[in-house]
């Protein structure tokens, strides 16, 4: 894949979306989990998108399980709690797995693209950021420990 735009995800319906209708989109893309330490960052994550949206920024949500099977559920279940816990509204995805070879496409070209402490591509836990610009560059990688709102600058010197 030469371009972030030319992946292709499933939602968390199930329905493929192209991530080339993201294109001159600033993404924030975010392995998320409902059962983790860093779970009360979807707030954050919600906060940055109702503030940034207009002006261009996608916050892009992808479940993953493989951190202490911190998202057990289903599609169906982890987007009801999103809603009724968070308020979430920003686009979320279908389950995936973020290392290993079963790792999704995106993913593995995301890692490869921004790798992180040390060079290691391997993502450390859930809520790892990556900042994505308007002409589809990863820019950024953040660690899970790093909360929304200290980003925002990052996300607004790109919008």
């Amino acid at each position: 894949m030469a371009s972030i735009y030319d992946f292709s995800v499933a939602d968390i319906q199930g329905k493929p979306q192209k991530l080339e209708r993201y294109k001159n989109k600033v993404m924030l893309i975010v392995n998320v989990a409902s059962k983790c330490g860093f779970t009360p960052q979807y707030k954050g994550l919600e906060a940055l998108y109702e503030k940034l949206h207009a002006r261009g920024l996608e916050i892009l949500g992808f479940p993953c399980n493989q951190f202490g099977s911190q998202e057990p559920g289903t599609e169906k279940e982890i987007a009801q709690f999103c809603e009724l816990s968070y308020g979430v509204t920003f686009p979320m995805f279908a389950k995936v797995d973020v290392n290993g070879d079963q790792a999704a496409p995106l993913y593995r070209y995301l890692k490869k693209e921004k790798p992180g402490l040390l060079g290691s591509e391997a993502i450390k836990w859930n809520f790892t950021k990556f900042l994505v610009d308007r002409s589809g560059n990863v820019i950024e990688r953040y660690a899970p420990n790093v909360e929304p709102q200290s980003i925002a600058g990052d996300i607004e010197k790109l919008l």
